[in-house]
């Protein structure tokens, strides 16, 4: 189960409703219905392509950290790769599963589901590849994401590469360190996504909730952006023994102009 965080926005909603109120990390189980409803048509496609450029196809089985419910995942099993796809969240694999359990037999053949940290996990295979998409690194603090490099380094075959997708920081202009917008789910039901700016902290801390006040329950998810430079990623990967091979900026889906950066690293005198 995730950390719930309190955010203030959180603490004003929860007093005002009562016992109707849920408080719970984003990808927790209480936040399933929440998360499945706003992130299920959420395109990966792009993405997958952009790795895709850089994974050989006779390469053998990519590693995919922080799956969650497949959504670069099952673009990548759509261009014929195999995947062995990593999530944390019992909530999200149990998601993946019952996606996966539609795809077509050949697509279920090629992936394989496990359930690990991508701070601190121990497969029995190494990689050519091992794939992290945009956003997921900026969940992880700076005495996590240490981890993740020293267990991306202990999988990777000799040779092999590791694919990192960074968002893009948006430069904070005044007046804007918070903002919220609706979003629509899936079954119709409306949210609100509150995102306020923590400059001190650089993290934007999230708040997503019904926007129909009467909901009951009335569940309050949270979450918690790390802010991340490109450069500042690429340092710590030099730090953490890696060496940089290419940066390739590009547009997710329903962007205008790139908004991520796509590093291509080694492991140093490889």
């Amino acid at each position: 189960m995730s950390e719930r965080i309190r955010t203030t926005r959180s603490d004003t909603l929860l007093a005002s409703v009562g016992g109707r109120g849920v408080l719970c990390g984003i990808y927790d189980e209480d936040a399933a219905d929440t998360y499945h409803d706003l992130m299920r048509d959420s395109d990966g496609t792009s993405e997958a392509q952009e790795f895709a450029t850089l994974i050989r196809p006779a390469s053998g089985p990519v590693l995919e950290l922080a799956a969650g419910t497949g959504r670069v995942t099952f673009p990548l099993l759509e261009l014929g790769f195999e995947v062995t796809a990593l999530e944390l969240s019992t909530a999200m694999i149990a998601t993946f599963r019952e996606l996966l359990e539609n795809a077509t037999v050949d697509v279920r053949k090629r992936c394989t589901v496990v359930q690990g940290d991508m701070t601190a996990f121990a497969l029995d295979e190494r990689f050519e590849r091992v794939v992290v998409s945009s956003g997921s690194i900026n969940v992880l603090d700076a005495a996590d994401r240490p981890g993740l490099y020293a267990s991306v380094r202990e999988h990777l075959a000799p040779g092999g590469r590791f694919l990192l997708g960074v968002a893009v920081a948006e430069a904070v202009k005044p007046g804007q360190g918070e903002r919220q917008q609706e979003l629509p789910g899936l079954s119709g039901r409306r949210y609100v996504l509150h995102a306020a700016l923590l400059p001190s902290e650089e993290i934007h801390e999230i708040t997503i909730y019904p926007a129909e006040e009467t909901a009951d329950p009335f569940v309050v998810c949270t979450n918690r952006i790390r802010l991340l430079k490109a450069e500042q990623v690429v340092r710590e990967l030099e730090e953490a023994g890696f060496d940089m091979v290419t940066r390739t900026p590009f547009a997710s889906a329903g962007q205008s102009s790139p908004d991520v950066l796509l590093l291509e690293a080694k492991v140093s005198g490889a």
